[in-house]
């Protein structure tokens, strides 16, 4: 319940920010940074309520709260006027569906890694060698219960990212008269959207070993995160998108 009320404030101050400045209210990475832990955080909420996931709220509310301190220590900028580029209706919706795409994808990233450590636990115990000490375990589902519940999680993201991607292109044909022009962060999404392609083709091909294709979907939420921390702050990945305000 405390996750649902911290939730809902976090909405409405995004909520409150956009009327503040009329306008979509991800203008910079400390906007970004805010929207996108808000949009993880209602994801949960609402997958939590459905599926009864609320053993999953510790690693999805410590990335969120890492995320916040974060933006309030070293990403907070001052609100301001849109770039000429960002003054767009593709905003609202480009990067709306994005930051749902990542939520999603965090929460498959959770889904998966515990599945990673259910099945190490459970081969320890079929060989006889004692787990380790980590009876939290014991109150989460088995691996396979997991490891479909990051596959169907990691599958809503992949369809949404693919939108974001196609909305992307339109957008930039409109404001740069290019589809596609391999920008930096151009290219770190269609990465993004390349290795989740691979985890799914893999995951849905008989006879492959789910372990392998958990590994893959875990770089390629690796990828995500370079895409939203290295690509928009780094000056060696500096391109049309220099969007931070920083």
């Amino acid at each position: 319940m405390l996750t649902y009320l911290a939730t809902l404030l976090l909405i409405s101050s995004v909520l409150l920010c956009g009327i503040a400045v009329m306008r979509p209210p991800w203008g910079n990475m400390f906007e970004f940074a805010t929207a996108a832990a808000a949009a993880v955080g209602a994801v949960y909420s609402a997958l939590a309520k459905r599926n009864n996931w609320q053993w999953l709220g510790l690693f999805i509310v410590a990335p969120i709260l890492l995320v916040l301190g974060l933006s309030v220590t070293v990403l907070y900028t001052e609100a301001g006027e849109l770039m000429p580029a960002l003054k767009s209706y593709w905003l609202g919706i480009h990067v709306s569906i994005a930051f749902l795409a990542v939520a999603f994808f965090t929460i498959g990233f959770a889904l998966g890694t515990l599945s990673l450590l259910q099945q190490h636990r459970a081969e320890r115990q079929r060989t006889g060698t004692p787990p380790a000490r980590a009876r939290v375990l014991d109150t989460f589902p088995d691996a396979t219960a997991l490891e479909r519940g990051a596959y169907s999680v990691n599958m809503v993201a992949f369809i949404l990212w693919t939108f974001t991607l196609i909305a992307g292109a339109i957008w930039a044909k409109e404001a740069w008269g290019a589809y596609w022009q391999w920008d930096p962060k151009e290219a770190w999404t269609f990465i993004i959207w390349t290795v989740y392609a691979a985890y799914m083709h893999g995951r849905a091909t008989a006879g492959v070993n789910h372990r392998k294709t958990t590994y893959i979907a875990l770089a390629g939420y690796a990828a995500v995160i370079i895409n939203f921390t290295l690509v928009n702050l780094m000056a060696t990945f500096a391109g049309m998108h220099n969007y931070s305000g920083m």
